[in-house]
């Protein structure tokens, strides 16, 4: 929140509309701070609407569900794609059909929030696949983790031989998810 504050605070000098996305110079920082988003139009939107909801539709079903001419279509795909809008396009699989039961929201702590300790938590964690998630917290606790394992006892094994002797770990608080309410990986584009 404090960068965002002071680059509303910021002089700016100059900004210039290169391929979509914007630079910005600030006299304050004395560096170009560089905002990338692209701009997107209400095809581009409605286009990302049909894949987010279906990734493995055809080019050509995806340009017929958005009024558009499979040419246009595929060369915006293109574009999203480069730009790193899409970022992949995968499959998504149900854990209970595959076995794997349990999922834990686990609250971790530091012992120390320096950049070498969180450097040093970010590659322990960023390999394992039960870690389905990670997230840096404000606050009391210092990560967030989704994991999901087979059972509890996988779960056990994961903590007490992996995340505990992580050295810079000084306590972790773990929930089990019992139900699933919603579970989506649809982001809300307002159309």
């Amino acid at each position: 929140m404090g960068d965002l504050t002071s680059l509303r605070h910021a002089l700016v000098i100059s900004s210039v509309e290169i391929q979509k996305s914007k630079y910005v110079y600030t006299e304050k920082c004395h560096i170009m701070e560089y905002m990338y988003r692209p701009v997107l139009d209400s095809i581009d939107l409605k286009i990302l609407d049909i894949l987010q909801q279906e990734g493995a539709l055809s080019v050509a079903d995806v340009a017929a569900r958005a009024r558009q001419s499979t040419t246009t279509c595929w060369r915006r795909i293109q574009q999203l794609e480069k730009t790193g809008v899409i970022k992949k396009r995968v499959a998504l699989l149900d854990r209970a059909a595959l076995g794997l039961d349990v999922t834990i929201l686990a609250h971790v702590k530091l012992s120390t929030t320096g950049r070498d300790a969180i450097a040093t938590f970010e590659a322990a964690i960023r390999d394992r696949s039960e870690v389905l998630e990670c997230y840096t917290l404000t606050g009391e606790w210092d990560f967030l983790l989704k994991i999901v394992t087979r059972n509890i006892k996988a779960f056990e094994a994961f903590y007490l031989d992996y995340l505990s002797r992580i050295p810079c770990v000084q306590s972790v608080n773990s929930s089990v998810a019992v139900t699933v309410i919603k579970e989506s990986t649809a982001l809300p584009l307002g159309i």
